[in-house]
């Protein structure tokens, strides 16, 4: 009896637990879910989640770098105002990577002297600092442009300065420069859009490149619309290959206070009707704004560079403000070698005594070039009796002057929307260029046969943009 009484309880006692149990409630008990129920004691498998948040597309940059970063190619990166890389830091963008500049703002880069920029793309994916402006509603100087300043040496009182333009940035390694100075590496980078004139004498270029040593590497790059110079070199020692000037609304490739680089294939191409007030050239190439002796001289070196300027023909109409493909002045030492001056109203400058000493003393040197198109193929400052005419046609410089554009066979090379700069076969630029000066012994140049900066191949094919005003970012 005892033990019936005991299976009894024991059967009781659980169908009372299973029931309990079977009554438990059943819903989501994640509570990450839209759907969670405090209550529900077993989950069925229900639970519903927020779709994920989308990742941020656009990132807006309004405070300066101050520890190393990376900018990946998935977003788009919109600089506000003036935007300093602090000394020890390093900013590096991926290839394909996209930056405009706020216009609102005068958005811009500025890489302070012991910071470095790592801008490497590929020749399938640039890098783009360009307007955050529409397509179609683009124009020149729609944000500021990029600064890099260095510690390599100027000819600046205390061999360091403030770069123009308002930032208060400064460059040059004052009385212990270094040549070697690395700020970083830019290559298969577009630079669009950029340039702002503050006053007189005081804007941001397109690349602007206070004090840069040698060790900073400049390859593949295209200014394109810039509403100052597309390049500035402001003293330093560093070097540049395959640089393209795009309309820009100044001067292409300007130089001064001491630099003493070197460049290698490089293109201009101008647009006919826009130029600034202060008279827009090919190259312009100063010691310093006073045309002093102060050390180190200015004594720029290229070879292979090619300057389409806006005349294409004689009766193409310019802006008169179009002035000199080559303008040498105040005490430079600048050598230009292997290149082509074309389509300015004036060809060669040589502008004062001291560069008229200069180059009698075979410092200031023009070899293997050729002249065309151009009014005035030669000239010198106004009330100077130098013979430029003698000196540039020294035998042994191998000079010639062009009379007509189309003797060149370029014919393409000054089509605004998709330039072709190869020479057609028989063209006087494809061959004729030497390398026998001291300054070009250099393994920094390639030793190419032919004069301007194409042979056969097109280095421009692939990674430029000749109509980004139309191109959606």
């Amino acid at each position: 009896m005892k033990t019936t009484k005991k299976l009894f309880i024991l059967t009781l006692a659980l169908t009372l637990s299973a029931g309990f149990y079977s009554c438990k409630k059943k819903g989501c008990t994640d509570e990450a879910a839209t759907n969670y129920d405090s209550k529900a004691k077993k989950d069925d498998g229900s639970c519903v989640y927020p779709d994920p948040i989308p990742e941020e597309k656009e990132v807006e940059v309004t405070a300066n770098i101050t520890t190393s970063t990376t900018w990946v190619k998935t977003k788009k990166y919109i600089l506000k105002g003036f935007i300093f890389v602090t000394s020890g830091t390093t900013l590096t963008i991926e290839p394909g990577t996209i930056i405009v500049g706020d216009k609102a703002s005068k958005g811009t880069l500025i890489i302070d002297r012991g910071a470095k920029l790592m801008a490497v793309g590929t020749a399938s994916e640039p890098i783009v600092f360009t307007s955050n402006q529409p397509k179609g509603q683009r124009d020149y100087g729609d944000w500021g442009g990029i600064i890099i300043c260095g510690k390599g040496p100027v000819n600046l009182p205390g061999g360091e300065g403030v770069v123009e333009g308002g930032t208060g940035a400064t460059f040059g390694g004052g009385a212990s420069p270094d040549v070697a100075d690395n700020s970083g590496k830019l290559k298969y980078v577009r630079i669009e859009f950029s340039g702002i004139p503050f006053q007189p004498n005081q804007e941001i270029n397109g690349l602007t490149m206070g004090g840069l040593g040698s060790g900073t590497e400049l390859d593949y790059i295209q200014v394109s619309y810039c509403g100052d110079d597309s390049y500035e070199w402001f003293g330093g020692t560093v070097n540049a290959k395959h640089l393209i000037s795009f309309r820009a609304w100044d001067d292409n490739f300007d130089g001064d206070n001491g630099w003493n680089g070197k460049v290698q294939f490089a293109v201009a191409l101008t647009d006919p009707n826009v130029a600034d007030q202060s008279g827009s050239n090919g190259f312009e190439q100063d010691n310093d704004a006073s045309g002093t002796g102060a050390t180190p001289i200015t004594n720029s070196i290229f070879s292979n560079v090619s300057i389409f300027g806006p005349k294409q023909t004689s009766g193409t109409t310019i802006n008169s403000q179009y002035k000199r493909a080559a303008h040498l002045r105040r005490n430079t030492k600048t050598c230009i070698y292997n290149s082509l001056l074309a389509g300015y109203p004036t060809g060669l400058l040589i502008d004062g005594s001291a560069c008229e000493t200069n180059s009698d003393n075979d410092e200031l040197q023009f070899r293997n070039n050729i002249v065309s198109g151009c009014a005035t193929p030669l000239a010198v400052a106004s009330g100077s009796s130098w013979d430029i005419s003698a000196w540039f046609n020294t035998p042994a410089y191998a000079n010639s002057v062009e009379a007509d554009n189309a003797n060149l066979l370029v014919p393409n090379a000054w089509n605004l929307t998709n330039p072709n700069f190869i020479p057609s076969g028989g063209s006087p630029l494809l061959s004729g260029a030497s390398f026998a000066a001291s300054n070009l012994q250099s393994t920094f140049f390639e030793q190419v046969s032919y004069k301007g900066a194409f042979g056969s191949s097109n280095w421009t094919s692939s990674w430029t943009n000749w109509d980004p005003q139309n191109t959606e970012y």
